[in-house]
């Protein structure tokens, strides 16, 4: 049974970074696309980015110039890393493969100081 495992996740001051993976194990399936959601307290899920299966990238306008999303297919694992950080970029991050139907578990990024 494949599964998404998220990591990286973590408490940062304004302006810092963090990396998050998520990495499906469990299978040889190879992923296509992958997409970053974030949900902050109190609201829904909003997208955050996407790579496709060719390299392809898109990012929603908030983190634009900010995160970079990118992916290993050896590992089958996707990243976000996550450059100048804002206390509103605080959230819940999940991965998700949508063409496979799978989704992390979630990793808590809290931007405080």
């Amino acid at each position: 049974q494949v599964q998404l495992v998220e990591s990286g996740g973590g408490l940062v001051q304004p302006g810092g970074s963090l990396r998050l993976s998520c990495a499906a194990s469990g299978s040889t399936l190879s992923i296509d696309g992958w997409v970053w959601y974030r949900q902050a307290p109190g609201e829904q899920r909003k997208f955050v980015a996407l790579i496709s299966s060719g390299g392809a990238t898109n990012y929603a306008n908030s983190v634009k110039g900010r995160f970079i999303i990118s992916r290993d297919n050896g590992k089958n694992t996707v990243y976000l890393q996550m450059n100048s950080l804002k206390p509103e970029d605080t959230a819940v991050y999940t991965c998700n493969a949508p063409t496979q139907g799978l989704w992390g578990q979630g990793t808590q990024v809290t931007v405080s100081s």
